[in-house]
């Protein structure tokens, strides 16, 4: 982990939807499965982004959403851009013998490492990811390598089940026995999957967005109640979530103004 940027070279771009595309950078990083980078564009900004690959080369995921993200897209093979990191607390599941992971749009990307290592440790994983249209169903294939038990919704119904993830799990979580649920997706969705965990007694580690600018701990513009999302989350334990009461309710702009988690989700889309 650096807390200075390293000029990297982009090795490869895979566009993984219309709007999402990943980049594999020659540069060597450890990371747990929800833990997170910061990349930074040179006279430009710097922003945080999951890590879905890691080791001697690693990968971040990027959702086309706002002036940085364009200048990403903009970028070709052979480019350069600084990148530190790993940041943040990932998933924990040393004592999990049975899982479900429950992903919804771009949150399929903080889970994508999750999946792959659970498979790796022979722990049995049902999958549900959840899409607004099959052309933004992310990381379709390599989830379904993870798993025998891949369910699919869209909210058009263009793939999969039509519906949304959370009415998935109700079922799913109905009729089969889970050590915990591992999740990522817009906060309401999140609150939604904490309520179902809660009722049918399950524990719950969940991934959050908040707007950061430093990645480490130190200027708290990602604050959740009393925990900072990029030292203490992004990950968070449903103990955790409990002792919160903005989680599902209230986040902060770049300006630090409060507003409710639906307009913070509409900010982010700008």
């Amino acid at each position: 982990m650096t807390e200075k940027p390293t000029m990297t070279t982009i090795k490869k771009i895979v566009q993984e939807t219309p709007s999402i595309k990943t980049y594999y950078l020659d540069f060597a990083i450890d990371a747990k499965p929800g833990q997170f980078a910061m990349a930074w564009l040179p006279g430009l900004d710097e922003k945080p982004f999951t890590l879905t690959a890691a080791g001697k080369e690693c990968a971040i995921t990027v959702q086309c959403k706002g002036k940085f993200t364009e200048a990403m897209f903009r970028l070709k093979e052979g480019n350069k851009i600084g990148i530190r990191g790993s940041y943040g607390n990932g998933f924990s599941f040393d004592k999990i013998k049975k899982a479900c992971i429950v992903a919804g749009g771009c949150g399929a990307a903080p889970i994508l490492l999750l999946a792959e290592e659970m498979k790796a440790k022979g722990i049995e994983t049902p999958i549900i990811l959840g899409a607004k249209t099959s052309n933004e169903c992310l990381f379709k294939e390599r989830l379904e390598k993870t798993t025998k038990e891949l369910y699919i919704t869209t909210d058009d119904g263009s793939l999969g089940e039509k519906g949304y993830a959370t009415n998935a799990l109700e079922k799913l979580i109905a009729k089969e026995k889970f050590d915990g649920v591992f999740g990522c997706g817009p906060e309401p969705m999140m609150k939604a999957v904490f309520e179902i965990c809660k009722k049918a007694g399950v524990e719950c580690q969940l991934n959050l967005e908040r707007y950061m600018r430093c990645g480490f701990g130190v200027c708290g513009a990602c604050a959740l109640g009393k925990w900072l999302v990029c030292k203490d989350g992004p990950v968070f334990s449903e103990k955790q979530l409990k002792e919160t009461k903005e989680f599902g309710k209230r986040a902060m702009l770049k300006s630090g103004k409060s507003v409710s988690t639906k307009e913070f989700a509409e900010w982010r889309q700008e």
